[in-house]
């Protein structure tokens, strides 16, 4: 996989991706940067939690399964010391639909265990749990 990143100003680098898209990647304003586009830290979140959602559906619709609504709610904490990387991230995935709960539990546990190469690209511990139609949370291992 290649892309292409170039400086723009200050801290931002215009990207582009082997798809074909292109973004803007900035810093906070009390760095240098002009705030002009997302962190790399927080599109690292981003790409996580869209990497085990697109697991997610996949896996779901090839089930059959009636999927709703789908959402997830990520939070992360970074060390405090350089690099500041992300040392723990826990996704909540909140479903609805009509689906068993075991079925649901096999999909995310696919994703987390055999399909999403971004979460397994990390070096940060990561937990999950589920929501399914407004229950309880459960934790996922």
């Amino acid at each position: 996989m290649n892309l292409k990143v170039d400086w723009q100003q200050g801290m931002a680098f215009q990207t582009t991706t082997p798809s074909g898209h292109s973004m803007t990647l900035d810093a906070a304003a009390d760095v240098g940067g002009l705030d002009t586009g997302p962190r790399p830290t927080e599109m690292l979140l981003h790409a996580t939690a869209a990497c085990t959602g697109i697991d997610i559906v996949s896996i779901l619709h090839k089930m059959r399964l009636p999927l709703e609504r789908f959402g997830m709610e990520v939070d992360a904490v970074r060390a405090t010391e350089h690099p500041m990387r992300f040392t723990t991230i826990h996704i909540l995935y909140v479903l609805e639909g009509e689906m068993p709960e075991e079925r649901v539990r096999r999909a995310i546990e696919l994703s987390v265990d055999r399909y999403c190469s971004v979460s397994h690209s990390l070096n940060a511990t990561l937990t999950y749990s589920y929501q399914l139609n407004g229950g309880d949370v459960i934790p996922f291992r």
